[in-house]
C-alpha cells in the first residue's frame, strides 16, 4: 500500500557505500564535487566574504537596540501620554544613591556641587536633589537619592553618556560619603562591560569531544573551523542589518551560543557520514559526495525545520523577539551554507591526513574485533524485550522534571538578582533599606481629568492594600496629564506586585474612573515587565500551534505517516517541558544556589523555538534509518535494532558538543544567558539520551507497522518530499 510504504526518507548517517551501489549525483553531491574541484577557490571566496562583511561591520558599527514597545496595553499607552504631552517620566530615570552613617546633612556640600555637574551632562533631561523632597531621604537621615531623569528611554540613551553620570557621580564618594547608581542604563552599562569566557570555553569544550571521538586534531577541528566562519559571517550581517532593523543588543551572544551549537554539530553529522564511507571503501571524493548527498540533505532538512521554529516567533508580534528570531534563523541558514560548501573544500585540502587516521584507527578496531555500534545494538534489544516499563519509566521521569514549570513566573530580572558587589545591586540595597522593598518597583499611572481626577487617583491608591506610598501628583509639560508614582509594599519581582498591577487595572481605577470622569493608566518599567510577560502567555499557545503544525506537516511528507509527525511533536513537548521544569528549579526556587527570581519573559518561547528545531535532526537521522532498514526486509524489530545502532553514536557526539556549548554560556554574566544556556543544554541531553535511546526505540517498537500508516486521503493530498535522491 502507498500509505504504509511511500518514499523512503533521508538515508541514515551511516549507511554504507556497497549497500547503495553506484554513487549519487543529486544537488547537494553536486555542489560537494564543485567544492573540491575548486577547493582553493571555495576557501577564498568564504575566507574573503567574511572578511569583508567583518570589516564593513566594523567600519559601520553597529546600532543594536531594544524595543519593548507593546501596542495595546496599559504600560505603553501611559508612556506614549507621557511623551506626548511632555512629561518628564516619559524618560526612565537613574537613582544616585548617597549615604553616610554621619547623617547626609553633612555632606550636603559634596552631594549638591556633583548633582549640579551631573545635570549638565548630555543624556540628561532633570536632576531633583535628595535635599528638595523631604521623602527622598530616609527616616534615620542616612540615606537619599536623587532621581536623574534621562531625556529618553534606557535603551536609546547612548551607554557613553550613562558611563560620563556613573564617573561624575562616583567622584564625589571621599570620606565618610558613599555613592552607589541604580537604574536600567545602569544595569544595561555594566552588563555590556562585564566580560565573559563563555563562548572560549565552548568551542575549547566542544574541541575536547570532536578530538575524543575521531582521535585526530586536524579531524576535530573541521567541524569547529566551520563553524567558527559562518558565526563570523552572521553577526557580522547582523551588525550591518541592526542599521536597517530593530535588533535587541543581547542578540550577538545568543546568535554565537546558536550558531557555535548548530554549526558544529551539522558539520560533525556530514563528517561523521564522511568518515564512515572511507572506512566502508570510497576514495576521498566519493566519500564527500556521499556524505553530503546522505547526511547533507537532512541537514538541509533539520535547518529549515530550525528556522520554520524560530520564524513562528513573529506570530507573537513582539519587536524585542522579532530581530532576534530574524537574526538567529540568518546565523543558522549561514551555518548550513558553510557545512555544506565550505566543508568539503576543507575535506578535500586535508583529507589524505584524515583518511590516513580514519583507517589507521578502523585496522586497530578491526583487529580488536570491535563491532560498530554494539553497545547500541544491545540497549535496543534491552527496550525491546520491554518496551512498556522502558516507555513508562522515562516518560515518568520527564514529566516529574516537567512539574516545576507549571508554577513558572514570567517576568524580568532585575538589580536585586546582581552581583552584591555591583554598584547598582548596592543601589537596590540601600533604596530597599531606607525606603522598603518596593521603591525599587515603582508604579508610574497616569491620569488625564485635571487636577482634582489626579488628587482623588493619589488618595485611593494610598488607601489601596499593597501599595506603601503615593507621591502627589506631577504635572506634565503642558498640564493636560497628572503622574502619581505608587510605591508597592513588595519588590518588584515579587508576584504580590503583579498581582497588585491586575488589582489596580481591575478593580481599583475603573470604579474611581466612574466616580471622577477621569482616565488612568498603569505604567512604569514594572507594569511594562508584567504587561509583556502577560503578552507571552498569551499568545504562546498560538506559538506552539504554528511551530508543531508546520514542523508535523513537513514531517508527515517526508515520512509517509501519521504516527511518526505526531510522536515527535509529542516528544519534542515534552523535552522542552522538562527543560523548562529545570529552569524553574534552579532560577525561579534559587536550586544550586542561584538568586531566586522571576524567568525572563521570551527564555521559554525561544528556547522552544530552537529545541523543536534541533530536536527534529535526531529524529529524522534515528528513525529514518530505522524507516531504511524496515523497508529493506519489512522486520520492524530489526529495523528498530539497526537503526539505534546506526546512529546513536553520531547522535550522542553531536549532543554532547551542543550540551558542552550551550552548558558554557552559565558562566555568562548575564542571568538571561544562564537561563538560556542551561534551558538548551538539558533539553538537548534530555532529547538525545532519555528520548532517542529510550522512547523512540520503545514507541516503534510498540507502533510496530502502524507507525508507517497514512490514510489514503491524505497521502494524496500531501506533496512527496524525498530528501534523498534515488539510488
Amino acid at each position: 500500500m502507498s500509505s504504509t510504504r511511500g518514499t523512503a526518507p533521508p538515508a541514515g548517517p551511516t549507511e554504507p557505500a556497497a549497500v547503495r551501489g553506484a554513487p549519487r549525483t543529486g544537488l547537494f553531491g553536486r555542489l560537494a564535487a564543485w567544492s573540491q574541484r575548486r577547493r582553493w577557490g571555495a576557501l577564498l571566496l568564504w575566507v574573503l566574504v567574511v572578511a569583508a562583511i567583518t570589516v564593513g561591520s566594523q567600519a559601520a558599527g553597529s546600532d543594536y537596540r531594544n524595543d519593548f514597545s507593546l501596542p495595546g496595553t496599559d504600560s505603553q499607552a501611559a508612556t506614549d501620554l507621557l511623551t506626548e504631552h511632555g512629561s518628564p517620566q516619559a524618560g526612565d530615570s537613574v537613582q544616585i544613591v548617597v549615604h553616610s552613617e554621619a547623617g547626609l546633612t553633612g555632606v550636603r556640600d559634596r552631594v549638591e556641587p556633583m548633582l549640579q555637574r551631573v545635570r549638565g551632562l548630555p543624556g540628561v533631561a532633570d536632576v531633583r536633589s535628595p535635599y528638595a523632597d523631604a521623602s527622598a531621604i530616609s527616616r534615620d537621615g542616612t540615606i537619599g537619592y536623587a532621581t536623574v531623569t534621562l531625556d529618553a528611554r534606557a535603551e536609546q540613551v547612548p551607554a557613553e553618556d550613562v558611563t560620563r553620570i556613573i564617573d561624575t557621580a562616583e567622584a564625589a564618594e571621599t570620606g565618610g560619603l558613599r555613592v552607589e547608581l541604580g537604574g536600567d542604563a545602569i544595569r544595561a552599562v555594566a552588563e555590556s562591560e562585564e566580560g565573559g569566557s563563555a563562548e572560549g570555553a565552548g568551542m575549547l569544550a566542544a574541541l575536547v569531544v570532536l578530538v575524543l571521538l575521531f582521535g585526530s586534531l586536524v579531524a576535530a577541528a573541521l567541524p569547529l573551523v566551520t563553524a567558527l566562519f559562518a558565526v563570523g559571517g552572521a553577526v557580522g550581517l547582523i551588525a550591518l542589518a541592526s542599521h536597517v532593523f530593530t535588533v535587541a543588543d543581547f542578540t550577538p551572544p545568543i546568535m554565537m551560543l546558536v550558531g557555535l551549537g548548530v554549526g558544529v554539530d551539522y558539520a560533525l553529522l556530514i563528517f561523521y557520514r564522511y568518515r564512515h564511507e572511507l572506512t566502508a571503501g570510497a576514495d576521498r571524493a566519493a566519500a564527500a559526495r556521499i556524505a553530503l548527498d546522505a547526511a547533507g540533505r537532512t541537514v538541509f532538512f533539520a535547518g529549515c525545520t530550525v528556522i520554520i521554529a524560530l520564524l513562528g516567533l513573529v506570530a507573537l508580534g513582539l519587536g524585542a523577539l522579532q530581530g532576534v528570531a530574524l537574526a538567529v534563523a540568518l546565523t543558522v541558514l549561514v551555518t548550513m551554507a558553510a557545512s555544506l560548501t565550505l566543508l568539503p573544500a576543507l575535506l578535500a585540502v586535508f583529507g589524505g591526513r584524515i583518511e590516513r587516521n580514519v583507517r589507521r584507527r578502523a585496522a586497530r578496531a578491526e583487529a580488536r574485533g570491535r563491532v560498530e555500534g554494539a553497545r547500541w545494538r544491545a540497549m535496543a534489544t534491552a527496550v525491546q524485550r520491554r518496551p512498556l516499563p522502558a516507555l513508562l519509566a522515562a516518560v515518568a521521569a520527564l514529566l516529574a522534571l516537567s512539574a516545576p514549570a507549571l508554577d513558572m513566573r514570567l517576568g524580568f530580572a532585575d538589580a536585586g538578582n546582581d552581583a552584591p558587589s555591583s554598584t547598582h545591586r548596592q543601589a537596590y540595597d540601600l533604596l530597599a533599606e531606607g525606603f522598603g522593598p518596593g521603591f525599587n518597583g515603582p508604579l508610574v499611572v497616569v491620569a488625564q481629568g485635571g487636577e482634582p481626577a489626579a488628587r482623588h487617583l493619589q488618595a485611593a491608591l494610598t488607601r489601596t492594600d499593597g501599595v506603601a506610598a503615593a507621591t502627589p501628583p506631577l504635572p506634565s509639560g503642558d498640564g493636560a496629564v497628572f503622574t502619581v508614582i505608587a510605591f508597592p509594599e513588595t519588590a518588584p519581582q515579587d508576584e504580590a506586585t503583579g498581582d497588585l498591577v491586575h488589582t489596580l487595572r481591575s478593580d481599583v481605577l475603573p470604579s474611581l474612573a466612574e466616580r471622577t470622569g477621569g482616565t488612568y493608566l498603569v505604567g512604569g518599567p514594572t507594569a511594562a515587565a508584567q504587561d509583556f510577560a502577560d503578552t507571552v502567555a498569551e499568545r504562546m499557545p498560538l506559538f506552539v500551534a504554528i511551530v508543531v503544525g508546520l514542523s508535523s506537516l513537513l514531517l508527515m511528507a517526508v515520512f509517509r505517516s501519521l504516527l511518526i509527525p505526531l510522536k515527535a511533536a509529542l516528544l519534542n513537548l515534552l523535552s522542552i517541558a522538562a527543560a523548562l521544569g529545570a529552569i524553574t528549579l534552579v532560577f525561579q526556587h534559587g536550586l544550586l544556589g542561584a538568586q531566586p527570581g522571576p524567568i525572563e519573559a521570551f527564555i521559554p518561547v525561544m528556547i522552544f523555538a530552537i529545541v523543536f528545531g534541533l530536536s527534529m535532526d535526531y529524529e529524522v537521522f534515528l528513525v529514518s534509518r530505522i524507516h531504511e532498514e524496515w523497508e529493506r526486509d519489512a522486520d520492524h524489530r530489526r529495523a528498530v535494532r539497526e537503526g539505534l545502532a546506526a546512529t546513536g553514536k553520531v547522535i550522542t557526539a553531536a549532543a554532547a558538543i551542543m550540551i558542552v556549548v550551550f552548558a558554557a554560556f552559565i558562566l555568562s554574566p548575564s542571568r538571561m544567558l544562564q537561563q538560556f544556556g542551561l534551558g538548551l543544554a538539558v533539553a538537548i541531553l534530555l532529547d538525545a539520551v532519555v528520548i532517542r535511546c529510550l522512547i523512540v526505540p520503545a514507541v516503534m517498537q510498540l507502533l510496530g507497522r502502524r507507525a508507517w500508516w497514512l490514510p489514503s486521503p491524505l497521502a494524496r493530498l500531501l506533496p512527496k518530499v524525498a530528501l534523498e535522491r534515488p539510488s
